[in-house]
Parts: structure tokens; C-alpha cells; sequence
């Protein structure tokens, strides 16, 4: 979908690559420029001692891209970036704006040599406002700043930590819609586009459901434990055998019954306490007592038969490595190859960018790229000589 695009990725960590290794998937050309010493996410798993060439973390983010280390504190290095974008169809950064405006790489500079540029910023809070210029990660900005983490703690629960840079590929996504969505406008017209995209507006539309309920009625239920909750039937439950499974139940009273049904709780469908959504909350300890007992006298494998002999929706509650060998999971795609940076011909298991184009290439297009294997060609792209080269790998200026 995006072949002959170039991007300009001057990024490092993992949202704002996130975003530039879903555009390589879909075909853009993504030259990642890092600075001396390489992206930090390339020592993900250094403390540990691994020692392999395949880095399953920084390999998820940075898929099918070319590599350059670039040092930008040098005019040299500036400049090479400039002649970069000036020829590039997309910038995406996570540089600060305070940093990229000092460097002469900010928004107004670029597009004043390359009209059609599409320049997709990821911040944490935005580009403006007295915190534009403050560090943002996602535990920090998406999780803790929007909100996320206070709604998702249960009611009188310390805040916990969310998992390994889920706020930042939820703000990958976002961006990566932004910027094809600005790519159509300047095929459209000619014309580039600013893309704002941050960590903090990201997480505000993810949680938009109960941000909308907030900013309507100037308040929020909080996150209640299992026998606690307003609708008590949408709820998880455990079997026989151990396992976890999550019930959602539709609004008003219509999947009363067949859950009854499905409990072997028939006697209660028409039970004056339960069998409307109002006497289900006044009673939804009791009630989940109840549904606790009997769904917890069967084992998985029976109440999913029993689940779905009455058309409810649900799921079992799985670990990383149950979703790892579900079929569905590979049916829908969610898992692809990842050619191994070895250059053995091998390949590895990794999560697939998030949009499926039934017909179409979207999968990985190479390995994580060695930190700077494409300077060289990157700058005799541009025109720079071997002698000319090779003095800036001598400065240090590119490496």
C-alpha cells in the first residue's frame, strides 16, 4: 500500500518506532536514523546477558527498516538529516520540540524546503500547553497522566504499573493512521500536513467511553471488584479445572435466561431478585455467589460447549503463552515471520502489525537493521562520494 513512500524516522525507544515499523510493513522505505550508540531499545536485553542477533523487542519496532547513526549535534550531522527530509515523503520524530527547533529540524524549517512533507511529532503531552517540552513514557503520560491507571486500579487498591510499552504501540497505531491519513492529502493536493500525535491524547481516546461519561455528568464509577459490579452477569468466572473465563452480557435483561441456562441455574430465571437488571444489582454479591458455584462445577471445555450452545459472547481469560498457540490468533493474522538478523535465512515468531490487507504484501519486509548497516548507502543515495564519506565516518559525524 505505501511503496515508493519514504519515511524519516529520527526516533528511538518504542511508540514513534512502533509507528514507523507499521509503515514498513505496509511498504514504506524507513530509514532510521540513531544517534551515536544506537536506539537504547537495542540494549532491551543486555543486563540479562543474551547474546544473540536477534532482539525480539527492538526487532518488533524497528522490522524491514535501513539504518543510519547520524550525530545531530554536529552541523554535519543536521545537514545530512535536512538533505533527508528534503526528499522524504514522511518525518516522524519523538525528539522534543524544544530540541528540533534548536536544531533547526522543526516543523516550519522542514516543510520550507519540502512542501509536501508529512511531519508526524509523538510527544507525550502535545506540542503545546506548559508541559510540551516534558519527558513522556507511557507508564508516565499515557497510563498515569490520562488517567488509565487510577480507573483501572480496583476501588482502594495501590496503582500498579502497565505492561512493557502498551501505551506507547496504542499511540503507534494512532500515528500510523495520522500520517496515511495526511499522505492522502498530499496526494491529493501537493500540500504536507503537520501530525501531532501524543501519548496523552492517545490514551484520553482510548479510555474516550468513560472520559465522555467524566466530561457529561463531572463524574466516574470506579473499578469495583467481582462482587461488586453494577452489571453483575458481565463478569469473570472461574471453572473446575482453574481456568478463568470472561461473560459479556448485552444491556437490559436479554441474556438473563440463557445465562441461567448455562449455569444449569434455570430455577432462577424468573427469581423476582434477579430477573431484571435493577434486582441484579441490589443482589450482585449474592448473585455472583450463586453463578461462582455453578459455573465453577464445570470444567472449561464444558461450559465453553454450554457458553456457546446459548450464542453468549465470550472468552476465555489465556496467558501470553495460550495466545500463542491459539488457532484463532492465526487465523486472524495477529502472528507473523520475522527474517532473523543472523542472515542465516531463519525467521522468528512476532507479533503482526494491526491492520490485515487480504491480497496484499503487509508482513515484514526484512530484519532489524545493524545499528548503522545503511549509512554508507544511505549517503551515496544523496549523492555524497566514498572520500566524502569516509571523512565523516572518521569525524564520528556518522558511524
Amino acid at each position: 500500500m505505501l511503496d515508493g513512500i519514504r519515511v524519516i524516522e529520527h526516533a528511538t525507544y518504542m511508540a514513534a518506532p512502533g509507528a514507523g515499523s507499521i509503515l514498513s510493513d505496509w511498504g514504506a522505505d524507513v530509514i532510521k536514523i540513531e544517534p551515536p550508540g544506537g536506539d537504547p531499545i537495542r540494549n532491551f536485553f543486555s543486563t540479562i546477558g543474551t547474546d544473540i542477533a536477534d532482539n525480539p523487542v527492538f526487532d518488533f519496532d524497528n522490522r524491514g527498516k535501513k539504518s543510519i547513526v547520524l550525530d545531530t549535534r554536529t552541523p554535519e550531522g543536521v545537514k545530512i538529516l535536512r538533505q533527508l527530509a528534503g526528499d522524504a515523503d514522511v518525518f516522524l520524530t519523538n525528539v522534543r520540540p524544544g530540541g528540533l527547533e534548536r536544531a533547526g529540524l522543526d516543523y516550519a524549517t522542514l516543510m520550507a524546503a519540502n512542501p509536501k512533507l508529512v511531519y508526524c511529532t509523538l510527544t507525550g503531552y502535545g506540542l503545546e500547553g506548559p508541559d510540551a517540552n516534558r519527558p513522556g513514557f507511557d507508564v508516565a503520560s499515557f497510563w498515569s497522566r490520562a488517567g488509565v491507571g487510577a480507573l483501572t486500579v480496583p476501588k482502594g487498591q495501590d496503582p500498579f504499573a502497565l505492561r512493557t510499552a502498551f501505551g506507547d504501540h496504542t499511540t503507534s497505531m494512532a500515528a500510523a493512521a495520522g500520517i496515511c491519513a495526511a499522505l492522502v492529502k498530499a496526494a491529493r493536493t501537493g500540500e504536507g500536513q503537520l501530525v501531532e500525535a501524543s501519548l496523552l491524547r492517545a490514551a484520553l481516546f482510548a479510555l474516550g467511553s468513560d472520559f465522555a461519561i467524566q466530561l457529561f455528568f463531572n463524574r466516574i464509577g470506579s473499578t469495583k471488584s467481582r462482587h461488586e459490579q453494577i452489571q453483575p452477569l458481565m463478569n469473570f468466572f472461574k471453572t473446575s479445572d482453574g481456568a478463568w473465563i470472561c461473560i459479556v452480557s448485552r444491556q437490559g435483561d436479554v441474556d438473563w435466561p440463557p445465562i441461567c441456562r448455562a449455569a444449569g441455574l434455570d430455577h432462577l430465571i424468573e427469581d423476582e431478585r434477579f430477573m431484571k437488571a435493577k434486582g441484579r444489582r441490589a443482589n450482585s454479591a449474592e448473585l455472583v455467589t450463586l453463578l461462582d458455584e455453578a459455573f465453577g462445577a464445570f470444567t472449561k471445555a464444558e461450559l465453553s460447549e454450554r457458553l456457546d450452545a446459548e450464542a453468549l459472547a465470550w472468552a476465555p481469560v489465556q496467558t501470553l503463552a495460550e495466545v500463542a498457540k491459539d488457532p484463532q490468533v492465526m487465523a486472524a493474522g495477529g502472528i507473523t515471520q520475522v527474517p532473523s538478523a543472523s542472515g542465516d535465512g531463519s525467521s522468528f515468531a512476532s507479533p503482526a502489525s494491526p491492520i490485515r490487507f487480504p491480497g496484499a504484501d503487509d508482513g515484514p519486509k526484512g530484519p532489524s537493521p545493524r545499528m548503522g548497516e545503511h549509512s554508507r548507502s544511505v549517503l551515496e543515495s544523496l549523492g555524497y562520494a566514498g572520500s566524502d564519506i569516509d571523512q565523516l565516518l572518521e569525524a564520528g559525524v556518522v558511524a
